[in-house]
């Protein structure tokens, strides 16, 4: 059997909208697009809504929208995926991080707020990590020095003490990439209460028209960050049967926390109880005491006894450890992979990546919660229509691949 890790679920309901776009020969900014953003507006209950092409293209929009500058300050996770933190480069901005919780893998809140209370301007981009919400009302900071937005790309629908996602900062936003709950091909959505955001946003994705989009008439720099009109009416009626879709995912979920019940080498992902996720993706984590059994890690590793950053003199041991368990968590991929189950390593950090470490001199051992989950996690195989019998082979193909490691 050969398990994919994601895969779309598009019916013919969808395909039935897509074809009326076809045959109706408008192609860019017809009426799916603006039933698209209707439907999103009235899901969220928010004032304005503006469909894009990528979830990177509305959070660049965002920042913006809201005066980001040369030499501003953007506070983020280290483990997300990189656009989260891309789009303050873009606009030559200063890129700070601060460490995850090593349970939810969410930004660290108590972190967080010691950076947050020392800024006299920022921004923080608030990531919603694998479809689960950040613990909002914890987070301590001064309105007039802190501008939040929300990077809630992977977590459509998901709910944060009643509240849906994408609603907590001045802005948020949604990402349709096909291994999405929902997808349009590529695409994402600005949402906002905010009316100057709006016009910012629907202006410079626009290539910087003005209010009334008239051709040809240009009021600021913008882009070509819209939607096609295809993509549009694929998300109408995707975002149509949106509660179906999560539903499913959701029951897919509570499979594999079944099957995994009994399995203590693995560490099943944390939900929060003032959370209802909305499943992107679903991440295990190898427990370290049993990887621990097979290779040989120091104690403080072992039970994440250190500080939140590697001391100076523990750097070296620090990465050649880290090595070490990142090659172990390859070698269970790949031994899995031959089975037929597609996975892979989710995430590797961001301020890792080998520019981040050049323009901002990053090294291992500076946030050290992120780079040991990092070296353990896999998302493995989790799409709608995912069958209980794929389930089960996957299950069953990881505990051959755990027997394995162990010989």
């Amino acid at each position: 059997m050969k398990v994919p890790l994601s895969s779309p679920d598009i019916t013919d309901f969808e395909i039935n909208f897509v074809n009326d776009v076809l045959k109706s020969n408008q192609l860019a900014l017809g009426p799916y697009l603006n039933m698209f953003e209707e439907k999103i507006k009235k899901y969220f209950g928010v004032k304005y809504a503006i469909a894009v092409n990528s979830g990177t293209s509305a959070l660049h929009l965002i920042l913006k929208a809201m005066e980001f500058k040369r030499g501003d300050k953007l506070i983020t996770t280290p483990f997300t995926f990189i656009s989260s933190s891309n789009v303050a480069l873009y606009e030559d901005g200063i890129v700070e991080f601060v460490d995850i919780d090593k349970d939810d893998y969410n930004i660290s809140i108590p972190l967080l707020n010691k950076k947050l209370k020392d800024l006299d301007r920022a921004f923080f981009m608030g990531v919603d990590i694998f479809g689960q919400s950040l613990d909002w009302d914890s987070i301590d900071y001064d309105k007039n020095k802190i501008f939040i937005i929300e990077d809630s790309c992977e977590a459509i629908g998901a709910e944060y003490k009643g509240k849906k996602v994408g609603t907590f900062g001045k802005a948020g936003t949604f990402a349709f990439y096909p291994n999405k709950q929902i997808t349009t091909g590529e695409g994402g959505i600005v949402i906002t209460d905010c009316e100057d955001i709006y016009k910012k946003c629907k202006s410079m994705s626009n290539q910087g028209r003005g209010d009334d989009m008239q051709w040809l008439e240009h009021v600021r720099i913008g882009f070509n960050y819209r939607m096609d009109e295809m993509s549009a009416a694929l998300g109408y009626g995707q975002m149509i049967r949106l509660d179906e879709i999560l539903k499913k995912r959701s029951l897919i979920a509570e499979n594999y926390y079944d099957l995994f019940s009994e399995e203590k080498r693995i560490v099943l992902p944390k939900i929060n109880n003032f959370n209802i996720p909305s499943w992107f993706v679903f991440v295990i984590r190898l427990d370290l005491n049993w990887v621990s059994n097979f290779l040989d890690l120091p104690e403080w590793i072992i039970n994440f006894d250190f500080s939140e950053r590697i001391e100076s003199d523990k750097r070296d041991v620090w990465s050649k450890n880290i090595f070490k368990v990142q090659n172990f968590l390859n070698d269970f991929i790949n031994k899995l992979i031959l089975k037929g189950v597609q996975c892979k390593n989710y995430f590797k950090p961001v301020h890792t990546q080998k520019f981040y470490r050049e323009k901002f001199g990053f090294e291992y051992g500076d946030f050290p919660i992120t780079e040991l989950i990092s070296s353990l996690t896999i998302a493995i195989p989790f799409f709608t229509n995912l069958t209980f019998e794929e389930q089960v082979y996957v299950f069953e193909s990881i505990k051959e691949v755990l027997g394995e490691m162990e010989v």
